[in-house]
C-alpha cells in the first residue's frame, strides 16, 4: 500500500423541524461579525451576498426565539449578543470535541495517519 495522509473533515450541525440552528457556516460568519463589526463585511468575507448572511442569521434567530446579533456603534455596525457570543462558544467546544473522538476512532480503524482538519492552515489530503 501507497503513503496515505489523512485529514479528517466533519460536517456538523443541529437542526429542528423548524430549520437550521448552527453549523459551522454560521459560526464562522458569527465570529467575523464579531471580529468585523459588520454583517456585510462578514458576509463578503465568507464569498456570500449581505441578503444570504441575513437570511441565515435572521432563520437561525427565528428557530432559537432570540437575536444573536444586535446594531450597535454610531455606524450601526453589528455586534453578537451575549446568547450569540455564548453558542459560538458552544458549537466550537462541541466540534472539537467530537473531531477529536473521531480522529482518534480513524486512528484505531485505519492503517494510516490521520489528523484533524485545520481551519486557519488546511491541508489538503494527498497521496504518494
Amino acid at each position: 500500500m501507497h503513503t496515505i495522509n489523512a485529514v479528517q473533515r466533519l460536517h456538523l450541525w443541529l437542526e429542528t423541524g423548524d430549520g437550521m440552528l448552527l453549523g459551522l457556516g454560521r459560526i464562522q460568519l458569527l465570529e467575523l461579525v464579531e471580529e468585523l463589526g459588520s454583517l456585510n463585511k462578514a458576509a463578503s468575507a465568507m464569498g456570500m451576498s449581505y441578503r444570504a448572511a441575513w437570511g441565515r442569521m435572521k432563520q437561525t434567530e427565528t428557530v432559537i426565539g432570540e437575536p444573536l446579533v444586535e446594531r450597535s456603534g454610531p455606524k450601526k455596525g453589528f455586534r453578537l449578543t451575549p446568547l450569540g457570543h455564548d453558542l459560538v462558544q458552544l458549537f466550537r467546544v462541541w466540534h472539537k470535541d467530537v473531531e477529536a473522538f473521531a480522529v482518534a476512532r480513524a486512528k484505531e480503524l485505519f492503517p494510516w495517519p490521520t489528523e484533524p482538519y485545520n481551519e486557519e492552515h488546511p491541508k489538503a489530503p494527498s497521496s504518494s
